[in-house]
């Protein structure tokens, strides 16, 4: 005779099997939250690996939690977005270049995002810019707020206790990239540019300056112009001869960037208007260099001025490539004017001193 064993209920296999269900999901919910708060609490590595990361602004926080995560600083991209989720800071996290090791606990590093403790805070000095184009940079970049860097570029006691003879600092604010993550205060930012400015000039221009027959303003106001005017930086050299040499006929320099300095950004063509407009800086209306540079030249412009090819050149007008072509007299301007700048806007303006052609 065969055992029979007896038939569970189907309703009590359901619940058996529902009780078996719960139980599992409760194990794996254990599991989960322990794995959770392990990944909160501590840190995958010794502090062996560092790690520094740009998180730019408008940039992804997946895109940062894989970098991490890929780099062995962070054990889990996902639970690390989960947490930021869950504690409602994905809106937070502030832009900046931050430094992490592997030895920090995912919370913490959440938490210097969410701070804002940057590693670094760069930020581009681009090579003739002006104190404008800066001021909107800065402002562009929640850096500082473009009035009260204006202001500070303008500070008479700040003048001249840098030794600056001018109205503004416009022109020894050295192209270069800074580290602002520590810096909340635009006075102290332009006297780190400022300072750079003099550290490359005693070391490599002081001694240049008599011998030029130009002081150190002047010298920087040319710069100043060259660096605008320039596209490819081997023509700094010929461009800065053009001017020199009509300096020295007591030419007008008629350069298009002056034209447009504390007007309006120096881009695309400069109109009519712009060289028929009376400014202290516009060349097309005074004689010799502007009272101050409209920019702030980098090293390659101010070595042009310095350093000059020697040329007959007296003009020159911007081809397609970005490069100019220089003449030494008024008919072969007209004529590389005529091929290069024929049925595209203006013609070249002329006065009595005829023209000068610079980017358009």
């Amino acid at each position: 005779m065969k055992d029979v064993l007896p038939k569970m209920p189907f309703k009590n296999l359901l619940k058996s099997r529902y009780r078996w269900l719960v139980i599992a999901v409760v194990i794996i919910a254990v599991i989960g939250a322990s794995r959770y708060a392990f990944f909160l609490s501590f840190p995958p590595g010794d502090g062996q690996i560092v790690k520094i990361v740009d998180f730019a602004k408008g940039s992804s926080l997946k895109k940062l939690a894989d970098e991490l995560e890929k780099s062995g600083v962070l054990g889990s991209s996902r639970l690390f977005i989960f947490t930021a989720r869950l504690r409602g800071v994905t809106d937070k996290l502030q832009a900046g270049t931050y430094q992490f090791t592997d030895a920090m606990p995912p919370a913490d590093i959440l938490g210097m995002l969410e701070r804002g403790e940057v590693y670094e805070k760069r930020f581009a000095v681009p090579e003739g810019y002006s104190i404008y184009q800066l001021a909107e940079m800065l402002e562009g970049k929640e850096l500082f707020a473009k009035a009260v860097f204006l202001k500070e570029c303008s500070n008479p006691a700040l003048l001249k206790e840098l030794g600056i003879k001018g109205k503004t600092v416009e022109g020894y604010l050295y192209p270069s990239t800074y580290n602002l993550a520590n810096i909340d205060d635009p006075e102290v930012f332009v006297k780190m540019m400022t300072t750079q400015f003099f550290k490359i000039w005693n070391e490599r221009f002081a001694s240049l300056e008599k011998s030029s027959g130009l002081n150190r303003q002047q010298i920087v106001t040319l710069a100043s112009i060259v660096e605008k005017e320039a596209v490819v930086p081997s023509e700094k050299p010929l461009i800065a001869s053009v001017f020199l040499n009509r300096l020295k006929k007591r030419m007008p320099l008629q350069s298009d960037p002056t034209a447009l300095y504390g007007v309006r950004s120096f881009a695309g063509a400069v109109k009519r208007k712009d060289i028929l407009r009376s400014t202290p800086y516009n060349t097309y209306k005074i004689n010799g260099l502007p009272p101050g540079p409209i920019g702030n030249p980098g090293e390659g412009a101010i070595e042009a001025v310095l350093k000059p090819a020697s040329t007959g050149y007296y003009y020159f007008v911007a081809k397609k490539d970005g490069t100019h072509h220089f003449s030494a007299t008024l008919d072969e301007h007209n004529r590389a004017v005529n091929l290069y700048l024929k049925g595209k806007g203006l013609p070249a303006y002329r006065n009595d001193h005829k023209n000068i052609t610079g980017r358009r």
